[in-house]
């Protein structure tokens, strides 16, 4: 059984997902075969390797003039659906984005219908979603093991103002699942990539037995203290 063992050394978040993804042997011609299904316009794919501390790693950027940031589950549904992805990726990526929005319908007191995203409804998000839903099954990737997730402090601005990390909408997704302080001021884990390891992990918790076949390290935006990559 092919397993992918996810580790979290400075949280998680799409594009951190995505390059580690692209550098474990998807390859960028890999996401951008599986992202010309989706049929959307309106983006640039910027893919691009960089050094974080000294670990070398891809970024991954989506570039886009999005005209609706801020997209009901309807609508998000719509675009997702409107694509060429195969059954199992458009599936599971729409799951993804119920989590999101009934994570948001839980915070604000409202129904899962009537709440929209902002930041995780854009184009750069879905983008996110799908590449990694796509990219883990074209490695063909049978089980995903995810490691204890580190959690971030402070504060972040908004759609509602000035929130603490971590993010409600983060908090929310991760009830059951492990986590750490990380003595970190800034956004360690985005509450897209909560809501992708949620869905997408048969477990949680240390490196499972197994024979190691390829590495691969997404960087994430901020430089830190620690090195921004999830491997």
């Amino acid at each position: 059984m092919k397993t992918a063992y996810v580790d979290c050394i400075a949280g998680a978040s799409g594009d951190m997902l995505l390059g580690a993804l692209v550098d474990a042997g998807l390859g960028e011609g890999g996401l951008r075969d599986e992202l010309a299904k989706l049929r959307l316009e309106g983006f640039e794919l910027r893919v691009r390797r960089v050094s974080k501390n000294g670990f070398g790693a891809i970024k991954v950027d989506v570039d886009c003039q999005d005209d609706a940031p801020e997209r009901y589950l309807a609508q998000i549904r719509a675009v997702v659906e409107g694509g060429d992805l195969a059954p199992a990726v458009r599936d599971r990526a729409m799951r993804v984005f119920t989590r999101l929005c009934q994570v948001e319908a839980d915070t604000h007191g409202k129904t899962i219908d009537s709440v929209h995203l902002h930041e995780v409804g854009a184009v750069d998000a879905i983008v996110d979603v799908v590449g990694v839903v796509a990219g883990f099954r074209r490695l063909g990737v049978e089980r995903i093991v995810v490691s204890p997730l580190p959690m971030g402090r402070g504060f972040i601005d908004g759609a509602h103002g000035r929130i603490p990390l971590p993010a409600p909408a983060t908090v929310g997704l991760l009830r059951g699942v492990p986590v750490k302080p990380a003595e970190v001021e800034a956004e360690l884990v985005t509450p897209t990539g909560a809501a992708l390891l949620v869905e997408m992990a048969d477990a949680f918790g240390p490196m499972p037995e197994m024979t190691v076949e390829s590495v691969g390290y997404g960087a994430g935006t901020r430089d830190l203290d620690i090195p921004n990559v999830l491997r």
